[in-house]
């Protein structure tokens, strides 16, 4: 993504030249859904898409937030004032993060900080903590001051969860702070502990499909999956549903202590923190087709145990299926649209692509953009 745009965009807003450049990744997640706020274990990459935040210093205490994608709609806050949240509700998510920067004892500086994002708005690739990210970067820049990366990944999800209203876990956040370049996180959502899993085999290129099909974690379907989550650890007498097995979960559902949904909900949570862990054995020793067999497992298991799929999610992996050299497909991210992953062999990949989009085409009467991508590097400071 070319940083001139964004400064031309800033310079086009303020009238003046940007003093620097940030940037916070989306992110994809190889396999591992709906296992964070279980306290289970996931399996992102950073990847090229992200979004940029061209930043200057000002001198009154103020803070303004611009975007790219939300023409007319800026905000800007005095540090002196109590910050709340309000309309435009894109500008909570740099809101809330300057707030917790501040209760985090940060002295922030006033600024001006215009944003530009390829992050594809409501796909499941983490636009909303791409943009928190770079809020961060940028507010932190102006401020010269740093936080560790755990710290600041905590603190960008909190802007989110009590800020936005978005009931996320912290994978996103994290992923986009702390990515590397050739290499997927893995990451203990309970311990935010963390290895670095190469993820940058030449044979293999992995494809991102959108089905424009857009969702918001703030909707409906993710927080009902997160209560019942937490209702059958309750009830299970566990922490979090990471902490118990099938056997145990079987023996509370033939008790009466468990319902229906109860037991789907968590054979889907124990068998996805199972699969997340033994992908990594796979990709370790390079065995690709491993790695797609647990894909698909893991796409069966959240259309039919987590209930969170859809139509066009379902066919692309139906007819990533179909296709010669492909190691697997699975939707990624929260689900109810957004986008599906495909890991393909790199000589079938354009053949592959062509052949999805064409089948979706004929099925739905729409395009499906498709992308490669490859694991980048998080957050960083570019100019």
């Amino acid at each position: 993504m070319n940083t001139q745009a964004v400064k031309d965009a800033f310079r086009a807003t303020f009238g003046r030249a940007a003093r620097g450049v940030v940037s916070g990744p989306g992110r994809v997640n190889l396999i591992g859904e709906h296992t964070d706020y279980n306290d289970g274990f996931v399996l992102p990459i950073a990847i090229e898409k992200q979004t940029l935040g061209a930043w200057s210093p000002r001198d009154d205490g103020r803070i303004a937030f611009a975007s790219v994608q939300q023409p007319g709609k800026g905000v800007e806050i005095d540090l002196c004032e109590p910050i709340i949240p309000s309309a435009p509700a894109w500008a909570n998510y740099p809101k809330g993060v300057a707030v917790e920067l501040m209760r985090e004892g940060i002295e922030l500086a006033g600024c001006d900080v215009m944003f530009d994002s390829t992050v594809p708005l409501n796909a499941g690739l983490s636009s909303s903590a791409s943009l928190e990210v770079a809020a961060a970067m940028a507010l932190l820049t102006a401020a010269g001051a740093t936080l560790p990366p755990e710290k600041l990944a905590k603190l960008c999800q909190r802007a989110e969860n009590d800020f936005a209203g978005a009931p996320c876990g912290i994978m996103d956040q994290s992923i986009s702070i702390m990515g590397t370049a050739g290499h997927a996180l893995l990451l203990d959502c309970r311990r935010l502990e963390t290895k670095q899993v190469p993820f940058n085999d030449p044979r293999a290129v992995l494809l991102v499909a959108d089905t424009r099909v857009k969702h918001d974690i703030g909707d409906g379907g993710y927080p009902l999956r997160r209560k019942q989550c937490e209702e059958a650890a309750k009830l299970l007498g566990v922490t979090a549903l990471r902490d118990t097995t099938m056997e145990k979960v079987q023996a509370a559902f033939q008790a009466g202590k468990l319902n229906e949904q109860h037991l789907m909900r968590c054979r889907h949570v124990i068998g996805e923190i199972q699969r997340t862990l033994q992908a990594v054995e796979a990709l370790r020793a390079d065995d690709l087709n491993r790695f797609g067999d647990l894909m698909y497992a893991s796409h069966a298991s959240l259309r039919d145990d987590y209930e969170v799929s859809c139509e066009e999610l379902d066919a692309i992996v139906e007819l990533a299926e179909g296709c010669e050299g492909v190691f697997g497909a699975r939707m990624t991210g929260g689900g109810f649209g957004g986008c599906a992953i495909v890991l393909t062999e790199a000589n079938h990949a354009g053949a592959v692509r062509d052949a999805i989009s064409a089948g979706f085409e004929k099925r739905f009467s729409r395009r499906c953009p498709i992308f490669a991508t490859h694991a980048a590097d998080g957050a960083r400071v570019i100019e």
